[in-house]
């Protein structure tokens, strides 16, 4: 099973939390995209970004998307919205799950 790793990335201490969750789904035999590990281009764009994104997305069977914080992260909501649109009439696409831890 393919994973969307979607959620805020502009802290060390997000990134790290973001990582150690990949490595242990990753550990138990998940395929995870985290987008953050990938290589950006100088200068990197919006649409380099989106493109990127919303095509994981796509390929993805489930998101898990962190929600910690006052409010959900602009590109993780954008995430779980592109996802949950292409749920709705693709049966690959398994589920969102949002995970909160404070």
């Amino acid at each position: 099973m393919r994973i969307y790793f979607a959620g805020p990335l502009f802290t060390p201490y997000e990134r790290k939390y973001i990582d150690q969750c990949a490595a242990r789904l990753r550990s138990e035999g998940f395929e995870v995209f985290v987008p953050h590990e990938i290589e950006l281009p100088n200068p990197v764009t919006a649409k380099f970004i989106f493109d990127v994104d919303s095509k994981e997305v796509m390929r993805a069977n489930a998101v898990l998307a962190l929600l910690d914080g006052p409010m959900v992260d602009d590109g993780t909501a954008s995430e779980i919205g592109i996802f949950w649109a292409a749920m709705r009439s693709d049966k690959s696409k398994k589920g969102i799950i949002g995970l909160v831890t404070d």
